[in-house]
Protein backbone atom coordinates (compact mmCIF):
# COMPACT_ATOMS: atom_id res chain seq x y z
CA UNK A 1 0.00 0.00 0.00
CA UNK A 2 0.82 3.70 -0.90
CA UNK A 3 1.19 6.09 1.89
CA UNK A 4 1.74 10.17 1.46
CA UNK A 5 5.24 11.35 2.31
CA UNK A 6 5.37 13.01 6.19
CA UNK A 7 6.35 16.58 4.78
CA UNK A 8 5.57 17.97 1.45
CA UNK A 9 9.53 17.39 0.18
CA UNK A 10 8.97 13.49 -0.11
CA UNK A 11 6.34 14.45 -3.14
CA UNK A 12 8.85 15.03 -5.70
CA UNK A 13 9.13 11.59 -8.05
CA UNK A 14 6.30 10.28 -6.51
CA UNK A 15 3.45 8.53 -9.09
CA UNK A 16 0.22 10.92 -8.82
CA UNK A 17 -2.85 10.16 -10.93
CA UNK A 18 -5.45 12.74 -10.75
CA UNK A 19 -8.69 11.17 -11.05
CA UNK A 20 -11.06 13.49 -12.21
CA UNK A 21 -9.99 16.89 -13.61
CA UNK A 22 -13.43 18.51 -13.32
CA UNK A 23 -14.12 21.97 -13.64
CA UNK A 24 -14.69 23.53 -10.11
CA UNK A 25 -11.13 23.78 -8.94
CA UNK A 26 -9.99 20.31 -6.99
CA UNK A 27 -9.10 18.41 -9.61
CA UNK A 28 -7.06 21.49 -11.23
CA UNK A 29 -5.63 22.51 -7.78
CA UNK A 30 -4.21 18.73 -7.41
CA UNK A 31 -2.68 18.35 -11.01
CA UNK A 32 -0.89 21.70 -10.59
CA UNK A 33 0.05 21.35 -6.86
CA UNK A 34 1.60 17.38 -7.27
CA UNK A 35 2.86 18.80 -10.77
CA UNK A 36 4.42 21.79 -9.03
CA UNK A 37 6.08 19.61 -6.33
CA UNK A 38 7.90 17.31 -8.80
CA UNK A 39 5.56 14.58 -9.19
CA UNK A 40 4.59 12.57 -12.42
CA UNK A 41 1.52 13.37 -12.72
CA UNK A 42 -1.60 11.76 -14.71
CA UNK A 43 -4.83 13.31 -15.30
CA UNK A 44 -7.48 11.11 -16.02
CA UNK A 45 -11.47 12.18 -16.76
CA UNK A 46 -14.20 9.94 -18.79
CA UNK A 47 -15.27 13.75 -20.39
CA UNK A 48 -13.08 14.94 -23.56
CA UNK A 49 -11.19 17.58 -24.04
CA UNK A 50 -13.14 20.06 -24.96
CA UNK A 51 -15.49 20.03 -21.76
CA UNK A 52 -12.51 20.49 -19.72
CA UNK A 53 -10.48 23.21 -22.04
CA UNK A 54 -11.26 25.39 -19.58
CA UNK A 55 -8.66 23.42 -16.93
CA UNK A 56 -6.71 22.14 -19.32
CA UNK A 57 -5.70 25.78 -20.25
CA UNK A 58 -5.10 26.92 -16.72
CA UNK A 59 -2.50 24.35 -16.58
CA UNK A 60 -0.69 24.86 -19.79
CA UNK A 61 3.25 24.81 -19.75
CA UNK A 62 3.04 22.19 -17.38
CA UNK A 63 4.42 18.81 -17.98
CA UNK A 64 1.55 16.40 -17.54
CA UNK A 65 -0.28 13.48 -19.41
CA UNK A 66 -4.02 13.19 -20.03
CA UNK A 67 -5.85 10.20 -20.62
CA UNK A 68 -9.41 11.68 -21.22
CA UNK A 69 -12.89 10.35 -22.47
CA UNK A 70 -11.68 7.06 -20.76
CA UNK A 71 -10.08 5.54 -17.61
CA UNK A 72 -7.34 2.71 -17.92
CA UNK A 73 -6.36 0.76 -15.01
CA UNK A 74 -3.00 0.45 -15.20
CA UNK A 75 -2.97 4.35 -14.06
CA UNK A 76 -4.37 3.53 -10.70
CA UNK A 77 -2.54 0.05 -10.05
CA UNK A 78 0.80 1.70 -10.80
CA UNK A 79 0.57 4.93 -8.95
CA UNK A 80 1.91 6.09 -5.32
CA UNK A 81 -1.12 8.00 -5.02
CA UNK A 82 -4.25 8.30 -6.49
CA UNK A 83 -6.64 11.82 -6.02
CA UNK A 84 -9.70 11.34 -5.97
CA UNK A 85 -12.84 13.58 -7.07
CA UNK A 86 -15.55 13.59 -4.20
CA UNK A 87 -17.99 12.75 -6.84
CA UNK A 88 -16.73 9.40 -7.95
CA UNK A 89 -18.07 6.25 -6.28
CA UNK A 90 -15.99 4.38 -3.66
CA UNK A 91 -17.16 1.45 -5.72
CA UNK A 92 -15.50 2.20 -8.84
CA UNK A 93 -13.30 -0.54 -10.29
CA UNK A 94 -10.56 1.55 -11.01
CA UNK A 95 -10.11 2.66 -7.11
CA UNK A 96 -9.93 -0.65 -5.76
CA UNK A 97 -7.17 -0.99 -8.18
CA UNK A 98 -4.82 1.87 -6.26
CA UNK A 99 -2.59 1.47 -3.46
CA UNK A 100 -3.79 4.44 -1.89
CA UNK A 101 -6.46 7.05 -2.30
CA UNK A 102 -6.54 10.77 -1.15
CA UNK A 103 -8.05 13.99 -2.17
CA UNK A 104 -7.32 17.57 -2.32
CA UNK A 105 -8.97 18.23 1.05
CA UNK A 106 -7.14 15.85 2.97
CA UNK A 107 -3.86 16.70 1.28
CA UNK A 108 -4.43 19.69 2.39
CA UNK A 109 -5.07 18.97 5.65
CA UNK A 110 -1.99 16.57 5.72
CA UNK A 111 0.71 19.51 5.37
CA UNK A 112 -1.90 22.96 6.79
CA UNK A 113 -0.20 24.73 9.80
CA UNK A 114 -3.78 26.24 10.75
CA UNK A 115 -6.52 26.17 12.46
CA UNK A 116 -9.45 24.18 10.87
CA UNK A 117 -13.07 25.82 11.41
CA UNK A 118 -15.41 23.71 9.09
CA UNK A 119 -19.09 23.39 8.16
CA UNK A 120 -21.30 20.57 6.86
CA UNK A 121 -24.90 20.11 6.49
CA UNK A 122 -27.45 20.14 3.45
CA UNK A 123 -28.50 23.06 3.03
CA UNK A 124 -26.47 26.66 4.62
CA UNK A 125 -22.80 25.62 4.35
CA UNK A 126 -21.71 28.20 1.82
CA UNK A 127 -23.64 30.87 3.24
CA UNK A 128 -22.35 30.01 6.82
CA UNK A 129 -18.84 29.33 5.42
CA UNK A 130 -19.08 33.21 3.64
CA UNK A 131 -19.98 34.62 6.51
CA UNK A 132 -17.85 33.12 9.08
CA UNK A 133 -14.60 34.22 6.50
CA UNK A 134 -16.35 37.54 6.15
CA UNK A 135 -16.50 37.50 9.78
CA UNK A 136 -12.76 37.33 10.40
CA UNK A 137 -11.65 39.41 7.97
CA UNK A 138 -14.05 42.13 8.54
CA UNK A 139 -12.83 41.89 12.68
CA UNK A 140 -8.85 42.39 11.28
CA UNK A 141 -8.12 38.56 11.44
CA UNK A 142 -6.08 37.43 8.51
CA UNK A 143 -8.79 33.80 7.07
CA UNK A 144 -8.50 31.84 3.97
CA UNK A 145 -11.84 29.87 2.39
CA UNK A 146 -12.26 26.64 0.58
CA UNK A 147 -13.48 23.86 -0.11
CA UNK A 148 -17.08 22.84 -1.26
CA UNK A 149 -17.66 26.11 -2.10
CA UNK A 150 -15.32 25.63 -5.38
CA UNK A 151 -11.90 27.02 -4.02
CA UNK A 152 -9.50 24.02 -3.30
CA UNK A 153 -7.66 24.76 -0.79
CA UNK A 154 -4.50 23.22 -1.83
CA UNK A 155 -3.95 26.11 -3.97
CA UNK A 156 -3.38 28.07 -0.79
CA UNK A 157 -1.23 25.82 1.60
CA UNK A 158 1.52 27.70 1.49
CA UNK A 159 -0.34 30.32 2.97
CA UNK A 160 -1.60 28.42 5.94
CA UNK A 161 0.05 29.55 9.48
CA UNK A 162 -1.16 29.21 13.21
CA UNK A 163 -2.04 32.76 13.65
CA UNK A 164 -4.70 32.24 10.19
CA UNK A 165 -7.37 30.32 10.12
CA UNK A 166 -8.92 28.13 7.10
CA UNK A 167 -12.77 28.01 6.93
CA UNK A 168 -14.00 24.93 4.98
CA UNK A 169 -16.97 24.20 3.35
CA UNK A 170 -17.36 20.37 3.26
CA UNK A 171 -19.65 17.73 1.90
CA UNK A 172 -21.28 14.45 2.38
CA UNK A 173 -18.67 12.90 -0.18
CA UNK A 174 -15.78 14.79 0.36
CA UNK A 175 -16.44 13.65 4.10
CA UNK A 176 -16.61 10.30 3.25
CA UNK A 177 -13.72 10.41 1.13
CA UNK A 178 -12.07 11.52 4.81
CA UNK A 179 -13.29 8.33 6.78
CA UNK A 180 -10.43 6.70 8.56
CA UNK A 181 -7.71 9.17 7.49
CA UNK A 182 -7.65 10.81 10.96
CA UNK A 183 -6.77 14.18 9.13
CA UNK A 184 -9.93 16.30 9.90
CA UNK A 185 -9.79 17.38 13.67
CA UNK A 186 -11.74 21.59 13.47
CA UNK A 187 -10.83 23.78 16.29
CA UNK A 188 -15.02 24.30 15.27
CA UNK A 189 -17.09 22.09 13.45
CA UNK A 190 -20.58 23.25 12.50
CA UNK A 191 -23.31 21.60 11.24
CA UNK A 192 -26.00 23.58 9.79
CA UNK A 193 -29.93 21.95 8.34
CA UNK A 194 -30.24 18.50 7.99
CA UNK A 195 -32.75 17.40 5.33
CA UNK A 196 -33.09 14.76 2.41
CA UNK A 197 -30.21 15.37 -0.32
CA UNK A 198 -28.41 13.12 -2.72
CA UNK A 199 -31.25 10.97 -2.78
CA UNK A 200 -29.89 9.51 -6.14
CA UNK A 201 -26.45 8.54 -4.14
CA UNK A 202 -27.60 7.25 -0.71
CA UNK A 203 -29.33 4.35 0.26
CA UNK A 204 -31.14 5.92 3.24
CA UNK A 205 -30.94 9.44 5.29
CA UNK A 206 -29.46 7.79 7.96
CA UNK A 207 -26.05 6.71 5.68
CA UNK A 208 -26.03 9.99 4.00
CA UNK A 209 -25.81 11.63 7.83
CA UNK A 210 -23.87 9.01 8.60
CA UNK A 211 -21.06 10.66 6.24
CA UNK A 212 -22.19 14.07 8.07
CA UNK A 213 -21.08 12.94 11.35
CA UNK A 214 -17.16 12.42 10.45
CA UNK A 215 -16.83 16.52 10.71
CA UNK A 216 -16.18 16.08 14.37
CA UNK A 217 -15.59 12.37 14.63
CA UNK A 218 -11.97 12.99 15.40
CA UNK A 219 -12.32 16.46 17.53
CA UNK A 220 -11.81 16.29 21.54
CA UNK A 221 -12.86 18.12 24.57
CA UNK A 222 -11.08 21.43 23.36
CA UNK A 223 -12.77 21.81 20.14
CA UNK A 224 -16.10 23.28 19.76
CA UNK A 225 -18.97 21.23 18.03
CA UNK A 226 -21.65 23.95 16.94
CA UNK A 227 -25.53 21.95 16.67
CA UNK A 228 -28.64 22.97 15.91
CA UNK A 229 -30.72 22.84 19.07
CA UNK A 230 -33.92 22.87 16.72
CA UNK A 231 -32.85 19.96 14.94
CA UNK A 232 -33.49 16.01 15.74
CA UNK A 233 -30.12 15.62 14.06
CA UNK A 234 -28.62 18.25 15.84
CA UNK A 235 -29.31 16.61 19.17
CA UNK A 236 -28.09 13.75 17.90
CA UNK A 237 -24.79 15.02 16.73
CA UNK A 238 -24.80 16.74 20.23
CA UNK A 239 -24.92 13.31 21.74
CA UNK A 240 -22.75 11.78 20.05
CA UNK A 241 -19.61 14.60 19.67
CA UNK A 242 -16.29 14.88 21.84
CA UNK A 243 -16.29 18.52 21.20
CA UNK A 244 -17.87 21.12 23.53
CA UNK A 245 -21.33 21.69 22.31
CA UNK A 246 -22.77 24.81 21.67
CA UNK A 247 -26.35 24.82 20.06
CA UNK A 248 -28.21 27.43 17.96
CA UNK A 249 -31.74 28.23 18.18
CA UNK A 250 -34.61 30.51 16.97
CA UNK A 251 -36.00 30.26 20.66
CA UNK A 252 -33.97 31.37 23.80
CA UNK A 253 -32.58 28.47 26.24
CA UNK A 254 -30.78 28.22 28.65
CA UNK A 255 -27.30 26.49 27.80
CA UNK A 256 -24.46 28.06 26.26
CA UNK A 257 -25.06 29.24 22.52
CA UNK A 258 -27.14 31.71 20.51
CA UNK A 259 -30.66 32.07 20.05
CA UNK A 260 -33.05 34.75 18.20
CA UNK A 261 -34.96 37.05 20.22
CA UNK A 262 -37.30 40.28 19.36
CA UNK A 263 -34.87 42.90 20.21
CA UNK A 264 -35.95 46.51 21.94
CA UNK A 265 -37.01 47.81 19.02
CA UNK A 266 -39.04 45.23 17.61
CA UNK A 267 -36.11 43.53 15.22
CA UNK A 268 -34.74 40.17 15.42
CA UNK A 269 -31.32 40.17 17.31
CA UNK A 270 -29.40 37.33 18.04
CA UNK A 271 -27.77 36.61 21.50
CA UNK A 272 -24.67 34.61 22.36
CA UNK A 273 -23.99 32.70 25.96
CA UNK A 274 -20.26 31.44 26.25
CA UNK A 275 -18.07 30.69 29.41
CA UNK A 276 -14.87 29.83 27.73
CA UNK A 277 -12.60 32.56 28.57
CA UNK A 278 -11.20 32.72 24.84
CA UNK A 279 -14.68 32.95 23.37
CA UNK A 280 -16.60 34.98 26.46
CA UNK A 281 -15.83 36.63 30.10
CA UNK A 282 -12.30 36.44 30.68
CA UNK A 283 -13.18 35.05 34.20
CA UNK A 284 -15.14 31.83 32.78
CA UNK A 285 -18.65 33.10 33.66
CA UNK A 286 -21.28 33.07 31.20
CA UNK A 287 -22.79 36.31 30.18
CA UNK A 288 -25.23 37.18 27.09
CA UNK A 289 -24.24 39.31 24.48
CA UNK A 290 -25.80 40.20 21.48
CA UNK A 291 -24.06 38.88 18.39
CA UNK A 292 -26.71 39.35 15.61
CA UNK A 293 -28.03 42.92 15.01
CA UNK A 294 -31.46 43.49 13.42
CA UNK A 295 -30.67 44.58 10.30
CA UNK A 296 -29.44 42.01 7.85
CA UNK A 297 -28.53 42.53 4.14
CA UNK A 298 -29.89 38.58 3.76
CA UNK A 299 -33.08 37.91 3.72
CA UNK A 300 -34.91 34.98 5.60
CA UNK A 301 -35.49 33.27 9.06
CA UNK A 302 -32.67 30.39 7.84
CA UNK A 303 -30.18 32.86 6.48
CA UNK A 304 -30.13 34.37 10.24
CA UNK A 305 -30.21 31.18 11.45
CA UNK A 306 -27.07 30.45 9.02
CA UNK A 307 -25.71 33.77 10.15
CA UNK A 308 -26.12 32.89 13.96
CA UNK A 309 -24.20 29.82 13.81
CA UNK A 310 -21.43 31.90 11.57
CA UNK A 311 -21.90 34.19 14.66
CA UNK A 312 -21.10 31.56 17.20
CA UNK A 313 -18.15 29.71 15.34
CA UNK A 314 -16.54 33.25 15.46
CA UNK A 315 -17.10 33.93 18.91
CA UNK A 316 -15.43 30.22 20.26
CA UNK A 317 -12.53 31.57 18.02
CA UNK A 318 -12.01 33.93 19.99
CA UNK A 319 -13.61 37.21 17.83
CA UNK A 320 -15.14 40.04 20.31
CA UNK A 321 -18.85 40.46 20.17
CA UNK A 322 -18.81 43.20 19.07
CA UNK A 323 -16.72 42.68 15.94
CA UNK A 324 -18.47 39.81 14.93
CA UNK A 325 -22.19 41.70 15.22
CA UNK A 326 -21.20 44.24 12.95
CA UNK A 327 -19.12 42.36 10.41
CA UNK A 328 -22.49 40.24 10.40
CA UNK A 329 -24.62 43.59 9.71
CA UNK A 330 -22.62 44.34 6.87
CA UNK A 331 -22.42 40.67 5.24
CA UNK A 332 -23.39 40.97 1.74
CA UNK A 333 -24.54 37.03 0.73
CA UNK A 334 -23.11 34.70 -1.30
CA UNK A 335 -23.51 34.10 -4.95
CA UNK A 336 -26.20 31.72 -6.16
CA UNK A 337 -27.81 31.95 -2.90
CA UNK A 338 -30.83 34.59 -2.32
CA UNK A 339 -28.06 36.46 -4.64
CA UNK A 340 -29.95 39.80 -5.33
CA UNK A 341 -28.32 41.68 -8.49
CA UNK A 342 -30.87 43.06 -10.93
CA UNK A 343 -34.12 45.34 -10.50
CA UNK A 344 -36.01 46.93 -13.64
CA UNK A 345 -39.59 48.87 -12.95
CA UNK A 346 -39.69 48.08 -9.35
CA UNK A 347 -38.67 44.24 -9.66
CA UNK A 348 -35.83 43.17 -7.83
CA UNK A 349 -34.02 39.96 -9.61
CA UNK A 350 -32.54 37.34 -7.23
CA UNK A 351 -30.55 34.14 -8.04
CA UNK A 352 -30.86 31.24 -6.03
CA UNK A 353 -29.06 28.29 -8.50
CA UNK A 354 -27.64 26.61 -5.79
CA UNK A 355 -31.28 25.82 -4.60
CA UNK A 356 -31.39 22.28 -5.17
CA UNK A 357 -33.87 20.42 -3.36
CA UNK A 358 -37.32 21.35 -2.74
CA UNK A 359 -37.06 22.32 1.03
CA UNK A 360 -34.59 25.27 -0.62
CA UNK A 361 -37.23 26.37 -2.33
CA UNK A 362 -39.88 26.65 0.58
CA UNK A 363 -37.08 28.57 2.66
CA UNK A 364 -36.51 30.80 -0.35
CA UNK A 365 -40.26 31.50 -0.77
CA UNK A 366 -40.73 32.01 2.93
CA UNK A 367 -37.71 34.93 2.79
CA UNK A 368 -40.05 37.27 1.28
CA UNK A 369 -42.71 39.56 2.20
CA UNK A 370 -43.66 40.71 -1.52
CA UNK A 371 -45.50 38.53 -3.85
CA UNK A 372 -42.40 36.20 -5.87
CA UNK A 373 -42.63 34.95 -9.18
CA UNK A 374 -40.58 31.62 -9.08
CA UNK A 375 -38.79 29.87 -11.73
CA UNK A 376 -37.99 26.54 -10.21
CA UNK A 377 -37.42 23.09 -12.38
CA UNK A 378 -34.95 20.68 -13.37
CA UNK A 379 -33.32 17.13 -13.39
CA UNK A 380 -34.47 15.04 -10.73
CA UNK A 381 -32.14 14.02 -7.98
CA UNK A 382 -34.47 11.25 -7.11
CA UNK A 383 -36.24 13.50 -3.92
CA UNK A 384 -39.65 13.00 -2.79
CA UNK A 385 -41.78 17.03 -3.39
CA UNK A 386 -44.38 16.32 -1.80
CA UNK A 387 -43.79 16.68 2.11
CA UNK A 388 -43.56 20.23 0.48
CA UNK A 389 -45.34 20.55 -2.53
CA UNK A 390 -47.79 23.20 -0.52
CA UNK A 391 -44.86 25.89 -0.28
CA UNK A 392 -45.14 26.12 -3.99
CA UNK A 393 -48.32 27.83 -3.11
CA UNK A 394 -46.70 30.50 -1.98
CA UNK A 395 -45.80 31.69 -5.07
CA UNK A 396 -48.10 34.47 -6.93
CA UNK A 397 -46.77 32.42 -10.21
CA UNK A 398 -44.93 29.81 -11.03
CA UNK A 399 -42.12 29.42 -14.03
CA UNK A 400 -41.02 25.66 -15.01
CA UNK A 401 -38.09 24.71 -16.55
CA UNK A 402 -37.90 21.20 -18.28
CA UNK A 403 -36.34 18.12 -16.89
CA UNK A 404 -37.31 14.80 -15.00
CA UNK A 405 -37.52 16.64 -12.07
CA UNK A 406 -39.99 19.26 -13.60
CA UNK A 407 -41.79 16.18 -14.67
CA UNK A 408 -42.47 14.63 -11.08
CA UNK A 409 -43.72 18.38 -9.91
CA UNK A 410 -45.94 19.05 -12.36
CA UNK A 411 -48.71 16.09 -11.28
CA UNK A 412 -48.09 17.50 -7.59
CA UNK A 413 -48.69 21.11 -8.75
CA UNK A 414 -51.91 20.01 -10.73
CA UNK A 415 -53.42 17.67 -7.58
CA UNK A 416 -53.12 21.10 -5.44
CA UNK A 417 -54.35 23.05 -7.96
CA UNK A 418 -51.06 25.14 -8.02
CA UNK A 419 -51.05 27.00 -12.08
CA UNK A 420 -47.95 27.25 -13.85
CA UNK A 421 -46.26 28.38 -16.84
CA UNK A 422 -43.93 26.39 -18.93
CA UNK A 423 -41.73 23.84 -18.90
CA UNK A 424 -39.48 26.10 -20.95
CA UNK A 425 -36.31 24.73 -22.45
CA UNK A 426 -34.33 27.88 -21.86
CA UNK A 427 -33.78 30.04 -19.25
CA UNK A 428 -34.11 32.76 -21.92
CA UNK A 429 -37.82 31.46 -22.73
CA UNK A 430 -38.45 31.43 -18.72
CA UNK A 431 -36.73 34.52 -17.93
CA UNK A 432 -39.16 36.31 -20.70
CA UNK A 433 -42.40 34.86 -18.99
CA UNK A 434 -41.11 35.70 -15.62
CA UNK A 435 -40.71 39.23 -16.86
CA UNK A 436 -44.47 39.09 -18.28
CA UNK A 437 -45.40 37.36 -14.91
CA UNK A 438 -44.05 40.39 -12.39
CA UNK A 439 -45.00 43.43 -11.94
CA UNK A 440 -43.71 46.53 -9.78
CA UNK A 441 -43.40 46.02 -6.30
CA UNK A 442 -42.61 41.62 -7.29
CA UNK A 443 -39.84 39.61 -6.65
CA UNK A 444 -38.59 36.95 -9.51
CA UNK A 445 -36.15 34.61 -8.08
CA UNK A 446 -34.20 31.30 -9.50
CA UNK A 447 -34.95 28.51 -7.14
CA UNK A 448 -34.77 25.73 -8.74
CA UNK A 449 -35.10 22.76 -6.20
CA UNK A 450 -33.50 20.40 -8.72
CA UNK A 451 -29.88 19.59 -10.37
CA UNK A 452 -28.58 21.25 -12.94
CA UNK A 453 -27.59 18.71 -15.45
CA UNK A 454 -28.86 18.34 -18.85
CA UNK A 455 -29.33 22.13 -19.18
CA UNK A 456 -25.72 23.19 -17.55
CA UNK A 457 -22.73 21.69 -16.08
CA UNK A 458 -23.83 22.37 -12.57
CA UNK A 459 -26.00 24.95 -10.42
CA UNK A 460 -22.99 27.81 -11.04
CA UNK A 461 -23.27 27.64 -14.37
CA UNK A 462 -27.17 27.77 -14.05
CA UNK A 463 -27.16 30.77 -11.58
CA UNK A 464 -24.38 32.92 -13.81
CA UNK A 465 -26.68 31.65 -17.42
CA UNK A 466 -29.99 33.65 -15.19
CA UNK A 467 -28.50 36.42 -14.38
CA UNK A 468 -26.74 37.04 -18.18
CA UNK A 469 -30.44 35.91 -19.37
CA UNK A 470 -32.20 38.47 -16.93
CA UNK A 471 -29.71 41.60 -18.13
CA UNK A 472 -29.97 40.69 -21.52
CA UNK A 473 -33.62 40.73 -21.13
CA UNK A 474 -33.62 43.80 -19.18
CA UNK A 475 -31.09 45.93 -21.04
CA UNK A 476 -28.36 46.34 -18.36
Amino acid sequence: MGSMPASIDGIAGMKVTVMGLGLNGGGLASARFFCDLGAEVTVTDLRDEATLSPSIEALSGRALRYVLGRHELEDFSGADIVIKNPAVRRTSPFLAAARHIETDISVFLRYSKSPIVAVTGSKGKSSTVSAIHFGFVHSGVRSLLGGNITVSPLGFLGETAPDRPVVLELSSWQLADMRGLEVLKPKVAVLTAIMPDHMNYYGSMEEYVADKRLIYADQDASDYTVCDRDSPWGRSFAGETRGKVLWYSESPFGEEGAWLQGGANGGVVGLGRLAEAGAGASDGAPRVEEILPADLLVPGVHMRKNMLAAALALRAMGVGAEPVRRAMGAFPGVEHRLEFFAESRGVRWYNDSAATIPYAVDAALSSFQVPVVLITGGTDKNIDFEPVAGAYAKAASIVLLAGTGTDKLMPILARRGIAWKGPFDSLAAAVEAADAEASPGCAVVLSPGCASFGMFLHEFERGKSFKAAVRARLGL
